[in-house]
């Protein structure tokens, strides 16, 4: 069983353990370097992940994979489109809190303009085009234009409304992630669905689990994610004893950084609202990873 469990997000289908752990590693290792724990650091990444510090990436990825997929079903039906469209909604609203004056401006007009339209649907795609396209001028979408808006936008709401309705897919993966929580456990790390995956396995725990840390977490989205998390109603896992919760203020996944007000039982152990800046990649694992804000955490539970 490992000291440090990580778990990733969405889109992460064609990837294995292996590669994100190396992805991710150096990253993790460099977040307790900037806390002020080199050797700590040091035993993370240039020693060896397998020694007194093993960090394993709970990889589940490949259980949105399809026999037979081509490169992916962009169609949206029936439920799956009216979360696509809260979800876009959601995402243009966090676009107001943007630090950049003009994509608070763009989102703030897009979503006027979106209130005056009328609520006639022309098929699941053209229903959501709109609010993809408003998404699609803000950051870190503008850079690749409404294509990947609409693209990211059907993965995502495809990968967690599956995650959050198919009991079989959800507990492969909780399966996936249990393989690897044990006595020695000290810190579960999730990131986007991955935080949500890492709660809800932190739920299952028997035994206390020293930290928690959430980064880029979609667990304030109330319209997809909030109301179908389990055990409902949310509350912070009681074996948890420390809980660290991090979003960079212009990234759209986490869309209420501030969790506190969400989580009965917060006092104490969740520690939200902080922000980290990630530049022009507000929403990427590794950024979040190698911020000092991760970093000290880690280093302080594991010291």
């Amino acid at each position: 069983m490992a000291r440090i469990v990580l778990v990733h997000g969405i889109a992460q289908e064609q990837r294995s353990a292996d590669a994100l752990e190396a992805e991710w590693l150096p990253s993790l290792a460099g977040g307790v370097r900037l806390a002020g724990d080199a050797a700590l650091a040091d035993r993370l990444w240039r020693a060896n992940t397998l020694g007194d510090l093993e960090t394993r990436m709970a990889f589940y990825g490949d259980v949105f994979l399809r026999a037979g997929q081509q490169g992916g079903d962009d169609e949206l039906t029936g439920a799956e489109a009216e979360l696509a469209e809260a979800l876009a909604h959601e995402w243009l609203e966090r676009g107001t809190e943007s630090s950049r004056e003009s994509d608070r401006r763009r989102a703030e007009s897009a979503l006027a303009v979106l209130a005056g339209q009328p609520g006639e649907t022309q098929g699941a795609r053209a229903a959501a085009r709109p609010v993809l396209n408003a998404l699609a001028r803000l950051r870190p979408f503008a850079r690749f234009g409404a294509g990947f808006a609409e693209r990211f936008l059907v993965k995502a709401l495809r990968q967690v409304t599956r995650y959050l309705t198919d009991d079989a897919v959800r507990e492969t993966v909780q399966r996936r992630v249990g393989e690897h929580l044990g006595p020695d456990t000290e810190v579960l790390i999730g990131h986007s669905l991955g935080s949500v995956v890492a709660y809800e396995a932190a739920h299952r725990l028997d035994r206390p689990l020293p930290l928690l840390v959430t980064l880029g977490s979609p667990l304030g989205l109330r319209t997809v994610v909030y109301e179908r998390t389990r055990p409902q109603p949310p509350r912070v896992p009681p074996a948890v004893r420390r809980w660290v919760n991090l979003a960079d203020a212009d990234d759209l996944v986490a869309a209420r950084p501030d969790l506190t007000a969400l989580f009965p039982g917060a006092d104490g152990v969740l520690e939200s609202g902080r922000t980290v800046d990630n530049g022009a990649k507000p929403h990427d694992a590794t950024f979040y990873l190698g911020k000092r804000e991760t970093g000290s955490p880690i280093a302080a539970t594991l010291a």
